[in-house]
């Protein structure tokens, strides 16, 4: 690779590394993993980055083999994650507390949406990709992409742990994060 493509990717790397190892949490659900995707996403956009560096959305480019990477993953390991949705002892609730148990729940919950509908999901309501953007990430039609997050949404709707989130009045989870009630 010559220094100017280079540099192109390192700079490349430093703008979107964060942004990519979020993306890579969401669909894998471990930070480990997470970063493990990333890397391994970005050593083969690296391997083209001649080519990468000439697609009209670099960012795309890579968020495929991002999430290739994450199918790749179930290809190889069948062995299926068992994630808790709450720790085996509770203190006290308070609202970092709050927050992190809904952010768990949320996790959990996604985590037992299948790999395609779990893609689905991130990009279309996480990275705000429209159906289109999301079915050429994806390789597969806009019409896969409705079918697959109307399952995904349908599945998400009767977890018991977000269901109960979503049962709670919104003003008051939102005024006790904010200190008390306006």
């Amino acid at each position: 690779m010559q220094a100017k493509q280079e540099a192109e990717f390192q700079e490349f790397v430093r703008a979107r590394w964060s942004h990519l190892v979020r993306t890579a949490y969401l669909l894998t659900g471990d930070v480990h993993h997470a970063e493990d995707l990333t890397q391994t996403a970005l050593a083969k956009a690296y391997r083209s980055w001649r080519r990468v560096s000439r697609s009209d959305r670099p960012d795309a480019y890579v968020r495929r083999i991002l999430v290739s990477c994450n199918s790749d993953r179930f290809r190889k390991r069948r062995v299926t994650e068992a994630l808790t949705a709450a720790p085996p002892e509770v203190a006290g609730r308070d609202e970092a507390v709050s927050w992190a148990d809904e952010r768990s729940t949320l996790l959990a919950a996604l985590a037992g949406l299948p790999p395609k509908q779990r893609a689905v999901i991130v990009m279309r309501y996480w990275e705000d990709l429209s159906e289109a953007e999301v079915a050429e990430t994806l390789g597969c039609s806009p019409g896969t992409v409705k079918s697959q997050a109307s399952k995904a949404l349908a599945k998400l709707r009767t977890h018991p742990g977000l269901a109960q989130v979503a049962d709670e009045p919104v003003r008051s989870r939102v005024s006790s994060r904010q200190g008390g009630s306006k």
